[in-house]
């Protein structure tokens, strides 16, 4: 059992060399999404589906993609707190 109390996820800025050159390493659908992130954000999985043209599918996987590459961080909506939406790190 740890020690410590209760972890906090404190997501941490990307200088933009960084943001770079870990979106270098990904798929063309997940810098498409990053993109519609840089003018648009925070958007929800359905908006960015909108404004990408992509699947909803291909976007989920672009999300997933540039989560695990710590690109991108996800809250739950002031709007709708049901939905998350989604926001890059930069």
């Amino acid at each position: 059992m740890s020690t410590r109390s209760a972890e906090t996820h404190e997501p941490t800025i990307l200088s933009e060399s960084e943001y770079r050159d870990r979106l270098r390493e990904l798929p063309p659908s997940a810098k498409l999404v990053a993109k519609v992130l840089e003018d648009d954000a925070p958007l929800s999985q359905g908006q960015l589906a909108e404004e990408s043209l992509l699947p909803d599918r291909t976007v989920r996987y672009a999300l997933n993609r540039l989560e695990e590459s710590e690109i991108v961080d996800s809250r739950y909506s002031f709007k709708d707190a049901r939905k998350q939406v989604y926001y890059l790190r930069t």
